[in-house]
């Protein structure tokens, strides 16, 4: 017998569940905050999130159907992405609710919202970092065959950037201090950063 389990996606897994999610992980959760053209505020986690560019910086998140986020993101031509921690996991979980439009989810999360700079929709007041972006892209994701995944990359260019003080340490932003969390597996796995899990290791010249 073969030391690895292998098959063909196209044929299934052959497993009690899909281990797609829990290979590619741990990953940054997209915490998503928009406004629509109404001005209603929409927060929503997204479990496919990452920075995809540093010049400029960009980020992107993936969403399964034309969600709020990304129906307000394509509206306004803004988004702001907000650092989930472990102190926030309840409430971040909370704001993941499917609900009709015209529900507020930092209200139903009981968030407190604070504004930016620079883009219209509000973020996370306690989140220790904030990335105010506007639209680049918005991008329907297609199959090998050329149909539709029914996903959507919406891809946003980094404008402002909040930071709270308090994880400022010598200039630098202290990424354990701030105990970010992030998907690591099935539907309910997470898993946190904290400064004992964090080491070093500089790449060759």
């Amino acid at each position: 017998m073969s030391d690895h389990h292998f098959y063909e996606t196209a044929a299934g897994h052959g497993l009690p569940h899909d281990p797609f999610k829990a290979i590619v992980a741990p990953r940054p959760i997209g915490w998503i905050s928009t406004v629509s053209r109404d001005g209603v505020p929409n927060l929503s986690p997204y479990s496919f999130f990452n920075a995809v560019c540093d010049g400029p910086p960009m980020i992107a998140f993936s969403s399964a159907g034309w969600k709020h986020s990304v129906a307000n993101a394509e509206a306004t031509g803004e988004f702001v992405w907000n650092l989930s921690t472990r102190a926030l996991a309840e409430k971040m979980n909370a704001s993941s609710a499917m609900v009709p439009e015209d529900v507020d989810e930092f209200v139903l999360a009981g968030l407190e919202a604070a504004p930016c700079r620079l883009v219209r929709a509000p973020r996370v007041a306690a989140s220790p970092a904030a990335l105010e972006c506007r639209v680049v892209q918005i991008i329907e994701l297609k199959t090998l065959a050329g149909g539709s995944s029914g996903h959507w990359l919406t891809i946003g260019q980094v404008v402002g950037v909040h930071i709270r003080r308090e994880f400022l340490k010598d200039g630098l932003f202290d990424t354990g201090a701030a105990h970010p969390i992030m998907r690591a597996g099935y539907r309910d796995e997470y898993v946190e950063a904290t400064p004992e899990t964090m080491f070093r290791m500089m790449r060759p010249r």
